[in-house]
């Protein structure tokens, strides 16, 4: 992979990361814990604010995993072991990186992973 696939790559990233951050605060913000109070909120409010509140959870938990992933993929840069195989250190296609910028092994790795 060329120096300028790289850039764009890393590009990706930190755009995906940024966008990734800037919702941090706004799911933050819906994960908070659910007010029991049955005076000001009847019992199927609460239930959509306890399941909005769920939903909120997953979405942080999820948004901490790709902040991970797109960490480890901006570490490979650095190393010079973006684009490669972490099973068989083959190249990873292009096409495949440009589908997911945090992809770790080629397609013919993953399959066998799937399938076993």
């Amino acid at each position: 992979m060329d120096a300028t696939q790289i850039d764009e790559f890393r590009r990706r990233l930190e755009t995906l990361k940024a966008a990734l951050m800037a919702n941090a605060d706004i799911a933050r913000e819906a994960a908070r814990p659910v007010r029991l109070d049955q005076q000001s909120v009847g019992r199927l409010s609460r239930m959509d604010a306890m399941q909005g509140q769920a939903m909120a959870l997953e979405t942080q938990r999820r948004n901490a995993v790709m902040l991970r992933r797109i960490a480890a993929a901006m570490a490979r840069i650095v190393d010079g072991d973006y684009g490669r195989c972490l099973a068989c250190d083959e190249d990873i296609d292009p096409r495949r990186l440009a589908a997911d910028p945090v992809a770790t092994l080629c397609i013919d790795c993953a399959s066998r992973r799937e399938t076993d």
